[in-house]
């Protein structure tokens, strides 16, 4: 039997992080539980006292949710908003650090610092500036950013564009310049070089991107219950809905957030190695 060896950690630190990473999972799935199984019972026995084993289970909270609430119209709006607001985010991310990555040009520090900086403010500070600028443009031109879908895009612009164009620039970094000259000396341009042989080189970080960016707008609250009306109105707002001035249906503010995390959960575990890699590139950088 071979002898332990002197430079392997302690069984007692195996034990410990098992102990650790159980209690660490109970600690994650329990609130899954919690919700899985109120979703599944009739609302007078969500709304008395919890219990751990239902006495009975009823799929009729997944049905009524998309009849008390028009949920279906908050979902449609929930991934019209955030899918435009990721595919903008991606494509403004990646052609600002592109040109910050292969490029010098006065100014450079002071924009990635810039940029960078931005994140140290809370949101709230930015929500009445965002609420009268949109009333201005509304009142002059005519263009209706208020209450309205591409407002919220704009909005949603303005937090994952920084942290994306930072997290790119670091990936950017990561990858060959050789590549982009072999690219211009096969007769591409620097708009070429980046869309045949950069990009796909980059596939990681710029889907670690687009997953942030996505989870920023799906999820968000603040800004989607000011900047929204009753036909914009996104999922995260929408929910609020279940909750009347009689009672509160807990049982299907249940069921439809399990189904509101499900394109989330879904695109994370697709796209996880991607994204691992993503954000390990640009944290190194």
């Amino acid at each position: 039997m071979a002898g332990h060896s002197p430079t392997a950690p302690p069984r007692s630190f195996f034990l410990a992080r098992r102990v650790f990473l159980t209690l660490l999972t109970g600690f994650v799935l329990l609130p899954v539980y919690v919700m899985a199984s109120s979703s599944l019972k009739p609302l007078k026995d969500v709304s008395g006292r919890f219990r751990w084993l239902p006495s009975g289970l009823t799929v009729r909270p997944y049905l009524d949710i998309w009849k008390t609430v028009p949920l279906a119209k908050y979902f449609v709006n929930s991934l019209i908003v955030a899918g435009a607001a990721t595919v903008l985010s991606v494509a403004v991310a990646v052609l600002a650090a592109y040109a910050v990555s292969r490029y010098r040009f006065r100014g450079k520090r002071v924009f990635t610092v810039t940029v960078l900086s931005t994140q140290m403010f809370p949101g709230i500070l930015f929500l009445l500036p965002l609420f009268l600028i949109f009333v201005n443009v509304g009142n002059t031109t005519g263009v209706a950013l208020y209450g309205s879908r591409g407002g919220l895009i704009l909005t949603y612009l303005t937090f994952s564009l920084p942290f994306s164009i930072w997290m790119l620039i670091g990936y950017l970094d990561s990858v060959p310049r050789d590549l982009d000259e072999a690219a211009m000396v096969d007769g591409c341009g620097p708009l070429g070089a980046l869309l045949r042989v950069v990009v796909p080189a980059a596939v990681p970080g710029i889907v670690a991107v687009a997953v942030y960016a996505f989870m920023t707008a799906w999820g968000e609250v603040l800004f989607a219950s000011v900047m929204t009306n009753d036909t914009t109105r996104t999922l995260a707002v929408g929910l609020q809905g279940y909750a009347t001035q009689n009672d509160v249906y807990w049982n299907q503010v249940m069921a439809a957030s399990l189904v509101v995390s499900v394109p989330v959960v879904a695109g994370f575990l697709l796209l996880q190695r991607y994204l691992v890699a993503g954000l390990t590139a640009g944290a190194v950088k």
